[in-house]
């Protein structure tokens, strides 16, 4: 039980966050009763350098942003920047990226937990390591509510590079040179601890422009829950003994995107079909229909499905409308809640929609404390995404002692944001769409 997994002044400074926090403004305020969806809030004035991560990799993107840290949400990405070699100006990607929630159910139906809302997710920010941020900067957090009000200050935030692996290769038809790059991502990470598990709250900036958000468990398994004697766990430990209660980690992701710098943008659903040939053809066709998305909608990912955000004012330099495409990652959806039974939800902008479930603000008479609630035919002119990304957490030997990482998240992939792929070397530079050898 969670209930045994925090000291008690933990458990009284969790009942408390939100009062304090929202006392202090680091948590979107609550509306009136009869609150309507609002607009964005003026774009907010540049960050100060404390506030500012700006990296140029090495192969020549360069990322900005802004940081700032809240009472429930913990670790908040702002005005998001993306400006690749070539580019004459940064291009504005998202207002703003952070959790939503993380919903925690366990398998025995005894208990589950709201742990950014409901278990002071944000208080358990944890003091990182030099070693844990090799080559980067550990910047100082000032957390609201702190656990210990006299040591408000952790040093919990890491900025730093990393290698990905192969960004491309490509021999060519001569087959006497090979294209080849290694890619380099911006990675920003914090750790937060809630009972005994410690969650790592990781963003890729990767410099083709893609951004991977990830959720990774670690810590240890509560003893505490050894006692799966319903059939439900998993024995740990010798012989069939200290059966470890399974449960699933729901982890929430909220996405305001303003592409080109506007919040206006556009959603489409993409969806293909696949017939078996006809006479004389030899193999099966493929069709791929697109649907505008102008309503509200709860999303379910499935085969050859997919869905983009669109701007509405920029076009990359072939006269495309710049895009970011939603890339989702291996879930297990869980269906005991109605607001994890989809995989993403696409909803008007309203600044107190603040968490996926739990939500603390009041957003008018009927509008419901959960995601789920809010997609209720609104038109879409500023959506927010919404992604929901499950894992069933049943419990191995290996698991002890301490637990391996075990990761959930998803991507968003830049689609026509720039007109060939960002890291194209000089040589190649001239083969965009029909073109001859040696153009």
């Amino acid at each position: 039980m969670r209930v045994n997994r925090i000291s008690r002044a933990r458990r009284h400074a969790a009942l408390g966050v939100s009062v304090v926090a929202l006392a202090a403004g680091v948590t979107t305020g609550a509306g009136p009763a009869a609150a309507q969806p609002k607009a964005a809030a003026a774009a907010a004035a540049e960050c100060s350098s404390a506030y500012k991560i700006e990296q140029k990799l090495s192969s020549g993107t360069t990322w900005s942003m802004c940081w700032r840290y809240d009472g429930k949400a913990g670790l908040v990405l702002e005005d998001i920047s993306y400006q690749p070699k070539g580019e004459a100006a940064p291009i504005k990607v998202l207002n703003s990226a952070r959790l939503g929630q993380i919903h925690v159910p366990y398998d025995d139906g005894s208990v589950e937990y709201d742990d950014l809302t409901g278990f002071g997710f944000a208080q358990g920010l944890m003091n990182l390591d030099p070693g844990e941020c090799p080559g980067g900067t550990i910047k100082k957090v000032k957390v609201p509510d702190s656990w210990d009000p006299d040591q408000p200050d952790v040093s919990g935030l890491c900025t730093t590079t990393r290698s990905r692996g192969h960004a491309y290769r490509m021999q060519g038809d001569s087959a006497n040179k090979v294209y080849q790059a290694q890619g380099k991502d911006l990675l920003v990470y914090s750790v937060n601890q809630v009972g005994w598990y410690e969650y790592m709250t990781e963003w890729r900036f990767q410099d083709d422009g893609t951004i991977t958000m990830n959720l990774g468990a670690t810590g240890s398994l509560s003893y505490y829950d050894y006692d799966a004697g319903d059939g439900r766990g998993w024995p740990i430990g010798k012989g069939p003994r200290a059966q470890a209660t399974s449960h699933s980690h729901n982890a929430f992701w909220r996405l305001d995107f303003a592409l080109d710098g506007s919040s206006k943008n556009r959603v489409e659903q993409y969806d293909s079909t696949v017939t078996a040939a006809a006479p004389g053809q030899q193999a099966p066709s493929t069709k791929t229909t697109r649907t505008p998305v102008t309503k509200e909608l709860a999303g379910d990912a499935k085969s050859y499905r997919w869905w983009r955000v669109v701007s509405a004012v920029g076009k990359n330099k072939d006269w495309h409308p710049r895009s970011y495409e939603i890339v989702p990652g291996p879930s297990t959806k869980y269906p005991g809640r109605s607001f994890t039974k989809h995989d993403v939800y696409f909803t008007e902008y309203n600044e107190c929609e603040q968490f996926a479930s739990n939500n603390p603000g009041n957003c008018g008479a009927g509008a419901g404390k959960s995601v789920d609630k809010w997609v209720n035919g609104q038109t879409l002119t500023h959506p927010v995404v919404w992604m929901n990304v499950g894992f069933h957490h049943i419990a191995r030997d290996e698991d002890q002692q301490p637990m391996p990482v075990h990761w959930q998240g998803f991507s968003i992939a830049p689609r026509d944001v720039t007109a060939m792929n960002p890291l194209t070397p000089a040589e190649l530079a001239g083969q965009n769409g029909q073109w001859t050898p040696g153009s």
